[in-house]
């Protein structure tokens, strides 16, 4: 079975609810992803800020210069996660039905990693790789 584990990254970046837009996006760009968990002070999953979370505010903010919106102003407060055992064709599935591109993986409630479409997509191409050798 192909499981998650496998196939996500690490956490390296993530977010907190009261950092501005403007250091979160710095933060988002820097990471190489379209979106980042936001955690609170023990490390637990409060969130999830996703580029497509962040445009609308960027066009009022840009255009009257406004830098008081934070993350816990825009971060979606349920977000989809995944653990470590649970199958790459389940999240394929729900990816198809346009859920997010990036989910958190998490064990015992702390973020292990994340997931990412093009992840699972890399996964599912070396399972039908596999089937043309046989």
């Amino acid at each position: 079975m192909l499981q998650i584990r496998d196939h996500m990254s690490r956490l390296t970046h993530s977010l907190t609810p009261r950092l501005g837009l403007a250091e979160a996006l710095d933060k988002l760009h820097h990471s190489g992803l379209s979106g980042l968990p936001v955690l609170d002070e023990q490390k637990r999953l409060i969130g999830f800020l996703s580029e497509q979370d962040c445009i609308p505010s960027l066009l009022t903010g840009s255009y009257h210069c406004d830098t008081r919106t934070r993350v816990e102003d825009l971060m979606s407060h349920t977000p989809l996660s995944v653990a470590p055992d649970d199958s790459i064709l389940d999240l394929a599935r729900q990816m198809s039905e346009a859920k997010p591109k990036i989910y958190p993986v998490l064990q015992g409630g702390k973020v292990l990693g994340i997931i990412s479409r093009h992840q699972v997509m890399q996964a599912l191409n070396q399972q039908m790789k596999g089937c043309q050798q046989t």
